[in-house]
């Protein structure tokens, strides 16, 4: 986005999600700021549109990351510096343009880089969250956890690859996870240094280290990864005498043996790797609920038989030699219960007594249940969402609420600011009512703010609650007695109410918030993104 303030690299205004804190490498905890004069001060605007809000760290890359608002869009933005610009951020501004040609959801997002040569910084999503490397210091996650963060970040490199460049910097410290579960991959390098069978092997290594909080490469240090570099320490894998890795089957108990094998797999080198999209789509497949036990028995993606033949399959990546089992015996089996039926079917004609069968099932007490009704999102209109404000005086807070339902979280409904969480006193609450238009069976609301920190209730009304013809004051006083679920304090910016009685509908929902959140230092507002309802 060109500026007055200095040439503008890129600007990207559409992308994924970006981390900030313990993005790549922290410094150590006595090296000083490398920012001295120029140095940025909170309050400080940007390219005449990015207020700097709070300093979070430094990296061992000599770049200061901040908190920032881009104050003509009013969303939270990510803001890296580095001083002096010029030459000396070339990499940098280079790596962030090239970051942002590839959008998807599990990659970092760029806003705008741009050279001022007295320093440079790059402009990115802020998204809340901590990196993989800080979650596991509270111990090693469970498997289906780690198996879902290493398809995000999997699927996150598909995407890399698919551009024919490489990312050469993913390990736990730039694999973030946001207060909403997203999984983000930060940092690339993008300068060609690496490769992309270097980049599917670090797959491994993420799967290894959220199975047992050890990095399993040691002899290949990722920024900063390895020992020397402060915080940044990632202790090494449990190796026996002669060097060789130890499995997470054998440092823990509970990790099940295909996600055991698939790890160590992709971590010998002795071993083709499979390429990032087949590398995704197997561990998609076995991301599905362990319930359901068809595609568990299946097996994983397997890269050499057990007697070490060649068995491809189309799966199978170039020069290797594992076969997709599970696939292979999925289809044997729909195969015989597809001849199974023709058999039922076509047979009557051949029964021994020479009666033809009866089409009517016998009754029986054992009969299944019918299926419930699948659950769906309803698509809400302009004309079913109202701005609920019974404490209002002088403020118009109304205009603009048909943006939570339009299905695009760039567009937003805002309330004012003010200057304390409790709407500095001046009303007890606002809220949203959503007119479902006939009762029907919810199972869920959520809400997308763009800041954490608010504190939210859902209230529930049925066909004889007052609707949006009453008064706000009586709406309000009404729906007191009917809240769903707990009321979500200081939450993050995904509010989500799941406690609806299963034999209950509702046509009316009050999305009531009593706590604002902070937007900048000493002004709250609330800022609603998206509102969805599912129902069944």
């Amino acid at each position: 986005m060109p500026s007055s303030s200095g040439p503008s690299i890129d600007t990207i205004t559409e992308g994924g999600r970006v981390t900030q804190v313990g993005e790549g490498q922290e410094a150590e905890e006595s090296a000083p700021s490398v920012m001295t004069f120029g140095a940025p001060t909170v309050g400080e605007i940007l390219a005449e549109r990015y207020e700097l809000v709070e300093h979070i760290n430094d990296d061992s890359a000599g770049r200061q990351v901040w908190r920032g608002v881009d104050v003509i869009l009013r969303r939270p933005v990510a803001v890296v510096l580095r001083h002096p610009g010029g030459d000396s951020a070339t990499e940098m501004l280079q790596a962030a343009v090239a970051a942002s040609r590839v959008i998807h959801p599990n990659l970092v997002g760029v806003y705008d880089a741009i050279d001022e040569a007295e320093r440079a910084y790059v402009v990115r999503e802020w998204v809340d969250g901590r990196s993989l490397r800080e979650l596991t210091a509270e111990g090693p996650l469970d498997p289906a956890r780690a198996t879902s963060i290493g398809h995000a970040v999997a699927s996150a490199l598909a995407a890399v690859h698919a551009t024919d460049m490489v990312h050469g910097n993913v390990h736990p410290g730039t694999v973030m996870i946001s207060d909403d579960g997203r999984v983000v991959l930060a940092d690339a390098r993008t300068d060609g240094a690496d490769s992309q069978e270097n980049d599917i092997r670090a797959v491994g290594g993420v799967l290894y280290f959220a199975l047992t909080g050890h990095w399993p490469h040691a002899e290949a240090p990722l920024h900063g990864a390895t020992a020397g570099h402060g915080r940044a320490v990632i202790p090494d894998a449990v190796r026996d005498a002669g060097g060789a890795l130890a499995a997470p089957r054998q440092i823990r108990a509970g990790v099940p043996a295909y996600l055991d094998d698939l790890t160590m797999d992709l971590l010998d080198r002795q071993i083709a790797p499979p390429s990032s999209d087949v590398l995704t789509a197997e561990l998609a497949r076995l991301e599905v609920p362990a319930d359901e036990q068809y595609l568990e028995q299946a097996g994983p993606l397997r890269f050499t038989s057990a007697d070490g033949e060649d068995e491809r399959t189309p799966l199978s990546p170039a020069g290797g030699r594992k076969v997709v089992f599970g696939i292979a015996g999925m289809l044997v089996v729909a195969l015989i219960g597809l001849l199974i039926g023709v058999t039922t079917l076509g047979g009557g004609g051949d029964d021994p007594g020479g009666q033809a069968a009866d089409p009517t099932p016998a009754a029986s007490d054992d009969a299944p249940a019918p299926a419930p009704a699948a659950i769906r999102t309803l698509k809400l209109g302009p004309d079913q969402v109202r701005v609920i404000d019974p404490d209002s005086k002088v403020r118009n807070e109304f205009d603009g609420i048909e943006k939570v339902v339009d299905g695009d979280q760039d567009e937003a409904w805002q309330t004012d600011s003010y200057y304390n969480a409790k709407f500095s006193n001046l009303k007890a609450g606002m809220g949203i009512l959503i007119d479902l238009k006939q009762p029907q069976t919810v199972k869920s609301v959520e809400a997308v703010l763009s800041n954490r920190g608010a504190t939210g209730q859902l209230y529930g009304g049925t066909a004889d609650h007052p609707s949006t013809s009453a008064g706000d004051k009586a709406l309000v006083e009404a729906y007191k007695s009917s809240q769903i679920g707990p009321t979500l304090e200081n939450h993050g910016a995904k509010m989500v109410f799941d406690g609806f009685e299963a034999d209950k509908k509702y046509q009316y929902l009050l999305f009531w918030v009593t706590d604002l959140p902070e937007v900048d230092q000493g002004r709250f507002k609330l800022i609603v993104q998206e509102i969805t309802v599912q129902v069944q």
